[in-house]
């Protein structure tokens, strides 16, 4: 993966806009921190392979990112954080991550026209 090129991602987000598309999101403070520090708050979310459509998605910040994909059905996916991407235009993949400070992932969204 590669650090985020804001430009470059908006233009993928515009490609993929309007079409019935597999999202995998997910977010995790580090599902285990909790074991090892019993002070730390462990959260998480996870989803995979929820079909949607948006209208209108849009990469903004100054790094780290955030991306909001308005749905067609007038609602939002959100994901903040966000560091790496990676496009697969063969496949139609497109995969963007947020790492922490130690590289390990924090949160990720993605978005294809296969399941994941």
């Amino acid at each position: 993966m590669e650090p985020i090129t804001p430009q470059d991602v908006q233009r993928v987000l515009e490609a993929l806009k309007d079409r019935d598309l597999h999202l995998h999101l997910e977010m995790t403070t580090g599902a285990y921190a909790s074991h090892l520090d019993s002070a730390k708050f462990t959260a998480s979310t996870f989803m995979t392979n929820a079909i949607v459509r948006y209208t209108r998605g849009t990469i903004a910040g100054s790094g780290p990112y955030r991306v909001g994909l308005k749905t067609t059905n007038n609602g939002w996916v959100y994901s903040e954080g966000l560091t790496h991407w990676e496009y697969d235009a063969g496949g139609e993949r497109l995969l963007l991550a947020g790492h922490d400070a130690e590289g390990k992932l924090v949160v990720g969204l993605q978005l294809g026209r296969e399941p994941f």
